[in-house]
């Protein structure tokens, strides 16, 4: 009998039996059968140790991914994140993907793939996530957005830089380019029915229309996050309903021996071959069958999916109105009538005192042209937009001051409200939950 030991730990035993000649063991017996079992202890230890360490890091990589989907008005999204099925914890990806609900029922779709493996891309991964869904409830396009991620990477790699410590320039160079990573991003608004993308060295999406078609948009590319100076832009698409956007990493197309082409090929086909009765988790099951034939891939791979519902126009009224005090009165009554119209007679109080607000701070502190729209989706919406870059703040109002606590009301009252710039302006935005029954 010979204990299996490695690094001072005692495994098992080993029992070694002789039963064709009852010679005893000798010495020479002795010291081969330490020498089997040393080796046997080593490789189980070494198993357990990668199996222990796999295991925590594709936890830890499930923890910082989205672990359900919940329903959106604008988009149904299905998606799929399978991981490199060989080696050790080490090998594990930083890919990674996130659907974020924006202000005025518009959707964010973003998928991304951190350089490197291990723990250390999964760290850089979960602080991109939490970058993007920062950045993204500021209600940033996605250029701009796209360009504070990539000082993010950038202040990253520098620190990464000074915790190296002293040494060679040529270790401090290959230290910071380790810290890098692709990205798009892509805004869906359900009310004009337009997506705007934009990338960071990311494989462009695949929109599928709703007769089947499957296209390519080009995309301006944008330099990967890390290498900063550089500009990013935004592509806007007109998608009808039905429209079916794919985003994915470059894990998945280039899983082939024959190249990103062959896998943009055959990822059009295996999105052609789903009809539009099929199942976003079917479509997904679908393309990675295509383009995983293993079912296992040598890289991680993230695959999402989102299928564009627009909103119908019952869903939103509109109305253009001057810059008069006088017309704040009309508008909350046109408000009033409007909701009595969906059936929202117990959300008027609130609503008339949101517009009110909002259309009286536009009249005179904004400029016109002035729009009110209330929209209804999962919850009420109230956005009022003006042509001024100006945004309103919240403040503490003094006890003889006879304003500054509107919107104070407002976000007291309403669930969540905010500002949100446009090309042309600004809109601010209130939203409240329906009433119990709604």
């Amino acid at each position: 009998m010979v204990p299996l030991l490695a690094r001072g730990t005692t495994l098992g035993l080993a029992v070694f039996l002789r039963h064709r000649t009852p010679d005893l063991f000798d010495t020479d017996d002795l010291l081969l059968a330490e020498e089997i079992t040393a080796r046997a202890a080593l490789c189980i230890d070494n198993a357990r140790r990668y199996t222990h360490e796999r295991n925590t890091v594709l936890a830890l990589q499930r923890s910082m991914l989205p672990q359900r989907t919940s329903p959106y008005v604008a988009v149904a999204v299905a998606s799929r994140h399978p991981s490199a099925g060989s080696g050790s914890g080490a090998g594990v990806g930083g890919d990674w993907f996130d659907v974020v609900p924006l202000s005025g029922g518009r959707v964010a779709l973003v998928v991304g793939d951190v350089v490197g493996h291990g723990i250390q891309a999964l760290a850089t991964m979960g602080r991109l996530r939490l970058a993007v869904r920062t950045l993204a409830d500021m209600d940033m396009p996605p250029d701009e957005l796209l360009t504070h991620l990539d000082d993010l990477v950038l202040r990253l790699a520098d620190r990464a830089d000074r915790e190296e410590g002293p040494g060679a320039e040529e270790m401090q160079t290959a230290a910071a380019g380790e810290i890098g990573a692709t990205c798009l991003y892509a805004v869906y608004d359900p009310l004009f029915r337009r997506c705007t993308l934009a990338r960071a060295g990311h494989p462009v999406s695949a929109v599928v229309a709703p007769d089947g078609t499957v296209d390519f948009p080009e995309l301006p590319a944008g330099p990967p996050l890390g290498l900063g100076g550089l500009p990013f832009e935004s592509v806007e698409l007109e998608l009808p309903d039905g429209s079916l956007i794919a985003l994915f990493t470059n894990g998945l197309i280039e899983s082939g021996e024959s190249g990103a082409d062959a896998g943009f090929d055959r990822l059009s086909r295996a999105l052609t071959a789903s009809d539009s009765t099929s199942s976003l988790e079917q479509i997904c099951d679908n393309v990675l069958d295509a383009l995983l034939p293993g079912g296992v891939p040598s890289d991680d791979v993230a695959v999402l999916l989102a299928r564009t519902q627009g909103m119908d126009a019952s869903q939103v009224a509109i109305w253009d109105l001057p810059a008069d005090p006088a017309v704040v009165a009309q508008a909350r009554q046109m408000a009033t009538d409007q909701l009595a119209a969906w059936g929202l007679e117990e959300a008027s109080f609130v609503t008339e005192l949101v517009v009110s607000e909002l259309v009286t701070n536009a009249i005179r502190h904004a400029v016109a042209p002035i729009q009110l729209r209330l929209i209804h989706e999962s919850s009420l919406i109230c956005e009022v937009s003006d042509a001024s870059s100006t945004a309103p703040h919240l403040r503490r109002a003094r006890v003889f001051d006879e304003g500054g606590r509107g919107l104070l009301l407002v976000a007291q009252l309403t669930q969540r409200w905010g500002t949100r710039h446009t090309p042309h302006g600004k809109i601010i935005w209130a939203e409240q939950p329906f009433p119990t029954g709604h």
